[in-house]
């Protein structure tokens, strides 16, 4: 809905004024060609953003994302953990203020994960990008999320902070305390 592919069953989505209505999305399959390198994706993309300089702002993207050393290698050639990179380099092109994340962590490798992590918080606080993902790691929502929606049967089941949903019982909040509190509320959800 934010991305402007569904239109809301019911509420609204409102921009904070002097916010900039601009999004990037992230899917959990790369949304990029294969056959083009990575600098001619990037060019691509920002052409297709209306940049005024494509070919600059794709140098700028290849230098933010560290993928100056991959710049003229396929899509096709790229590690995983590379390839979802150049996936954010590339929602990244149209200069957007808030970026969605489809579970942008689910086939990386710890190391990757913690570099992909680090990115995102330096784009939030030195762009003042807002982040929206989703996720099926407890542990991940824990580290990184300021406020969670929990989904279950496709409805809103929890909306709050972590602290919340654990602290209920009196819990520390820490990822087996999470996890317990998130199975709960679903096993709550299902016998309803």
């Amino acid at each position: 809905m934010l991305a402007g592919v569904s239109r809301p069953s019911e509420g609204t989505i409102a921009w904070a004024e002097g916010a900039a209505p601009r999004v990037g999305w992230v899917p959990q399959r790369p949304a990029l060609y294969a056959r083009l390198t990575t600098r001619e994706n990037l060019r691509l993309f920002a052409a297709l953003e209306g940049a005024a300089d494509p070919a600059g702002h794709a140098e700028r993207l290849l230098a933010r994302a560290d993928l100056l050393r991959f710049a003229d290698r396929t899509a096709a050639e790229l590690s995983t953990g590379t390839m979802q990179r150049l996936n954010l380099a590339i929602a990244l092109a149209g200069e957007p203020s808030v970026l969605l994340l489809d579970e942008p962590t689910a086939t990386l490798s710890p190391d990757q994960r913690h570099r992909l992590w680090d990115w995102l918080a330096a784009l939030c606080s030195e762009d003042g990008l807002a982040i929206a993902f989703s996720t099926q790691s407890v542990d991940e929502a824990l580290r990184h999320a300021q406020r969670v929606v929990v989904l279950s049967h496709g409805r809103v089941a929890f909306a709050g902070t972590m602290d919340v949903l654990v602290g209920a019982d009196g819990r520390e909040v820490d990822a087996a305390a999470a996890e317990d509190a998130f199975l709960r509320l679903v096993g709550e959800q299902e016998a309803s």
